[in-house]
């Protein structure tokens, strides 16, 4: 018990840092595609920031399994957590290192009870869209086919692939671009449904609740009418016993 409350004290203190951090790391990302060209030491300082943000949540994750009770559970159960810090170290790609980032970012929002599903969702669109962008425009803007050379061009396809509208006016021509397509086409229509799902949810809620309310209020209906009744009889008792004068 003692290690469990370690566990999630850890994680109640640990969310707005390793949130923040998370911050640090989309600034770290973005400035070497959107300052272009970037000189050496702005791109080393940015790759160095992607790093120590990453370590952290790799130390964020052994801290997590030192702390936790039950340690193979942990692993088994946080499969996810292992292969988004493993990742990066497969290929030292930036790509990798985003894709690891976000997964961890998004394990450990799940964890916060006060973020509610919509501020979830958005965020998470927020977040493909910016990210999408940005990672789309770093692999295709050199590409001698590439037709998405600016953030504009960028923002644009990656908001009509979330949406799965595809105008086809920019599309990548890289393989790697078209994986980040499909990684967004995929994450569109899984938001989709999570949006639609709450929506149904919310108003199958609303539904029963007045189901509930009008059921409650037919019951008070009987019970009165039950005791007028009663009333009603015990007066007409009272009225034949009482002798006429």
């Amino acid at each position: 018990m003692k290690e469990e409350s370690a566990h999630v004290r850890w994680e109640r203190r640990t969310q707005r840092p390793l949130l923040a951090l998370a911050v640090l790391f989309a600034a770290a990302y973005a400035v070497p595609i959107v300052v272009s060209p970037a000189s050496e030491d702005l791109t080393a300082a940015c790759t160095a920031v992607e790093w120590g943000v990453w370590a952290a949540f790799a130390a964020d994750y052994g801290v997590r399994l030192w702390l936790s009770p039950a340690r193979v559970s942990f692993v088994r159960t946080h499969w996810l957590d292992l292969a988004a810090v493993l990742l990066p170290l497969i290929q030292p790609l930036r790509l990798l290192r985003l894709v690891s980032t976000l997964l961890l970012v998004q394990r450990r929002a799940r964890m916060a009870s006060q973020i509610r599903l919509t501020t979830y969702v958005a965020g998470a669109v927020v977040g493909l869209l910016m990210f999408g962008s940005l990672a789309v425009l770093s692999v295709e803007r050199e590409s001698p086919d590439g037709n998405i050379r600016t953030l504009g061009d960028a923002v644009w396809w990656s908001f009509t692939t979330m949406t799965t509208v595809g105008y086809g006016d920019h599309a990548p021509t890289t393989g790697l671009g078209r994986m980040i397509a499909v990684g967004l086409m995929l994450s569109g229509i899984a938001l989709l449904g999570v949006v639609t799902a709450n929506i149904a949810a919310w108003f199958i809620a609303r539904f029963e609740k007045d189901d509930v309310e009008e059921r409650r209020q037919t019951e008070a209906i009987r019970l009165l009418t039950d005791e007028v009744r009663a009333l009603r009889a015990e007066v007409a008792s009272l009225q034949q016993t009482t002798p006429r004068s």
